[in-house]
């Protein structure tokens, strides 16, 4: 994938802190995930918390998601390890599908790495986005 995403200031510093964190803290298994997270915030247009595209996926933000092969729907919340929790559908930033989704706007399609291949994943709307319902402070 060629474009770059958007993502705010704020959030770029955050998950470049964690992202240091876990390279001196964290396991091997997830050094390749981070050079991909470190490789999105490289490309990223970087704007402000009110200059951020309001169909644009940022931290906190609950979206709904479709999986192109299966046609299922499924609502995320995309957060911070530490708020992380998948019985309530909280994904991290520095899972895999957190970090593929980061930046990304309504309509967008997603190629999603697993270990069985690539998921094609659409975002088919971004239910809340903090910055759009003008909290900036998460």
């Amino acid at each position: 994938m060629n474009r770059a995403i958007d993502i705010t200031f704020k959030d770029r510093d955050r998950i470049l802190k964690l992202i240091e964190k876990e390279k001196e803290f964290g396991t091997e298994k997830n050094k390749g995930y981070l050079k991909d997270l470190e490789q999105e915030l490289k490309r990223a247009n970087i704007v402000s918390s009110e200059d951020i595209p309001p169909n644009s996926i940022t931290m906190n933000s609950k979206i709904i998601l479709k999986d192109l092969d299966l046609g299922e729907e499924t609502t995320y919340t995309l957060v911070y390890p530490g708020e992380a929790d998948l019985s309530e559908n909280k994904i991290s930033v520095l899972a895999p599908i957190g970090t593929a989704i980061l930046g990304f706007r309504e309509g967008d399609e997603i190629d999603w790495k697993v270990p069985a291949g690539i998921v094609k994943l659409e975002v088919k709307k971004i239910i809340y986005q903090p910055e759009a319902a003008g909290n900036y402070e998460l």
